[in-house]
């Protein structure tokens, strides 16, 4: 109990104010959101709705929290806190994974968002970790508490809150193929999931079981783990150059075996890098086709990829003249 009243100490103080000073610099840099892309535009707009709505909840939950001595209700105030932190995450690593490319980047700056989308897995799981354990070291010393009914009904307008949070951003999240933004709307789910848990914990108190609101509190922590688990391996993966999805791999390999000038084909290498995928790729063509001809059919190759994948696709494809001596196949 005490390691929370030290957090609500300082980290809301430190981390509000964080935010005010990135909200306040949005207003600064009004002329340069004329810049920005629609979909950074949209980003911008349903995270700092999230960063508000965090504000208010987490600031509600500790400081009832405290005064009910509701161990789940302070973690759960904790976990919104934390919310704070990855939704400056995605302002920060979104835009600057915006950013065309150039000479230091050639292939854009895509990664930052994964490296952003890892911090807020390392956040998760920093967090997950301190409020399981802090309900473990409550249970272990025989702690009983009866936080009463306040407890519930905060529970439960943070469950609509952030359900309703989750479900406006991930679908902005699958709309501009944001990994960031996708990992913020599950840190929304798993901080309305673990409301869930706090609501069942403050139900159960009521009926007498002194140790169900640890008992939440220890749930929250482990949900909290599993999603941070799960985003981390994303990021993994894709920063370790892992191969793209193996549908999208399928629609490629079938828009090059329909072409009929197409002889063969070989070392097919996919990549994805933020919001693009990357795709590099040999064909064997017959060796009297023009150069221009030859232009022409990668052309259509590439923008035959392109209409059928969801994501911007960068595709460059290596033209080789189908001869007998050809056996690398």
């Amino acid at each position: 109990m005490t390691n929370y009243i030290k957090y609500k100490k300082c980290l809301p103080f430190l981390i509000i104010r964080t935010i005010f000073s990135v909200i306040t610099k949005q207003r600064i840099d009004k002329m340069d959101q004329s810049n920005l892309s629609q979909d950074q535009k949209k980003i911008n707009s349903i995270t700092i709705w999230g960063m508000v709505i965090n504000i208010i909840l987490s600031a509600i939950k500790i400081l009832a929290g405290s005064i009910v001595k509701s161990v789940a209700l302070i973690a759960d105030g904790i976990h919104s806190l934390s919310d704070l932190v990855t939704d400056v995450a995605v302002l920060v690593s979104s835009k600057a994974a915006r950013r065309p490319a150039d000479t230091s980047h050639p292939y854009g700056h895509g990664k930052i968002e994964t490296i952003g989308t890892l911090f807020i897995g390392l956040i998760l799981l920093i967090v997950g970790g301190g409020i399981g354990w802090s309900a473990v070291h409550s249970l272990y010393h025989g702690e009983k508490f009866f936080p009463g009914p306040i407890v519930a009904i905060i529970a439960f307008v943070s469950v609509v809150a952030k359900e309703l949070l989750f479900q406006f951003t991930q679908k902005l999240a699958k709309q501009i193929h944001s990994s960031s933004l996708y990992a913020n709307a599950w840190h929304h789910r798993s901080d309305a999931l673990s409301s869930v848990a706090v609501l069942i914990g403050g139900g159960l108190s009521l009926f007498g079981l002194g140790y169900g609101d640890q008992l939440a509190g220890l749930v929250v922590g482990i949900m909290i783990i599993a999603v941070a688990g799960k985003i981390l391996f994303d990021g993994i993966k894709e920063l370790s150059e892992h191969a793209i999805d193996r549908e999208s791999i399928k629609i490629i390999e079938q828009t090059l075996n329909n072409h009929q000038e197409v002889n063969l084909w070989h070392k097919l290498r996919t990549r994805k890098i933020g919001a693009e995928l990357f795709v590099d790729v040999h064909i064997h063509v017959d060796p009297d086709l023009s150069v221009f001809t030859s232009h022409k059919l990668t052309k259509e190759i590439e923008e035959s990829i392109q209409d059928q994948l969801p994501l911007p696709v960068n595709i460059l494809i290596h033209v080789e003249p189908c001869l007998q001596q050809n056996s690398d196949e």
